[in-house]
């Protein structure tokens, strides 16, 4: 059974509000442990659901994503810290105001995550990214051959672009997996607001998104990823920290043509978006028709 779907000990909200009581023995532990009856580093053991929904995750190879490594770290962290406070106050230490707040830092954070992972969860099935709320491959090749039909019987053309953060290995290289999830949260909702009402934005996978630009030929649809290439390069996006980063995005567009089916369009829209990629970056390419080659006699 997927992880979305389990109950009991392996659910998340199983998870959470395991964590909730966690904490507040925790609290019991740090300011009272020798009156609760709670001294010592091992008197509050940890809650054992989020082991059991690990091991679901590994089963189906979810724990290699990069937002469950993190959800996985900050659990590791969360308890490490925790712990640590405890030993530190059984050897007598003065419990640490800097200690004290890093434990619920991890603890809040945690609790964000595992919420964030069940809201995900809840709509794996509905065809929406659950990071950026774009729409997912789950009906963008239905949506494509849709507007295919609609050009074979009106005779109105549209495009297919791709849009490809640039050098956005290393934003998850430098900053981390966190950071990276915030400039592809903004990139989106950018995208999104920015192109027209009739247009749709899926994510294609990683940091590629698919922009379907409905009833448009190449030189509207140029204009539009232009515009969302300037808005991109505008963009501030604030990391936990403070710190902002800004980034760019290269795009290769292709208009359709009489029969050409969707997964042709998306390998043209590819061809000139590696032109873009290979041209600079930051920039808008078209793809055009390979030249003639002219037999000599």
């Amino acid at each position: 059974m997927p992880i979305s779907q389990t109950q009991g000990s392996g659910s998340l909200a199983t998870v959470i509000d395991e964590h909730l009581r966690w904490l507040t023995q925790w609290h019991r532990a740090a300011f009272f442990g020798a009156d609760a009856g709670l001294s010592g580093p091992d008197a509050v053991p940890m809650p054992q659901a989020f082991i059991h929904w690990m091991r679901q995750a590994k089963a189906q190879a979810l724990a290699l994503q990069p937002a469950v490594e993190r959800l996985i770290a900050l659990h590791e962290q969360l308890h490490r810290l925790a712990r640590l406070m405890l030993i530190r106050i059984h050897a007598g230490e003065i419990l640490s105001l800097a200690g004290y707040e890093a434990v619920l830092d991890r603890f809040d954070e945690f609790i964000q995550q595992c919420r964030r992972f069940e809201r995900a969860f809840s709509v794996a099935g509905s065809g929406i990214d659950p990071l950026t709320g774009l729409r997912n491959r789950t009906g963008m090749m239905e949506e494509l051959m849709r507007e295919a039909s609609r050009f074979r019987r009106s005779g109105r053309p549209f495009c297919v672009a791709l849009c490809d953060l640039d050098r956005f290995k290393l934003v998850n290289d430098t900053y981390g997996h966190d950071a990276g999830d915030r400039v592809l949260v903004a990139a989106a909702a950018s995208i999104n607001s920015g192109i027209r009402d009739m247009d749709e934005a899926f994510r294609m996978g990683g940091e590629e998104i698919l922009i379907l630009l409905k009833d448009a030929g190449l030189s509207e649809a140029l204009g539009v990823l232009e515009r969302l290439r300037q808005d991109l390069a505008a963009l501030p996006v604030q990391l936990a920290d403070g710190r902002v980063l800004h980034v760019t995005a290269s795009f290769g567009a292709a208009e359709a043509d009489m029969g050409i089916e969707p997964d042709r369009l998306i390998e043209r829209a590819d061809q000139a978006l590696y032109a873009a990629k290979h041209g600079g970056r930051n920039r808008v390419e078209c793809w055009t028709p390979p030249a003639a080659t002219v037999l000599s006699a």
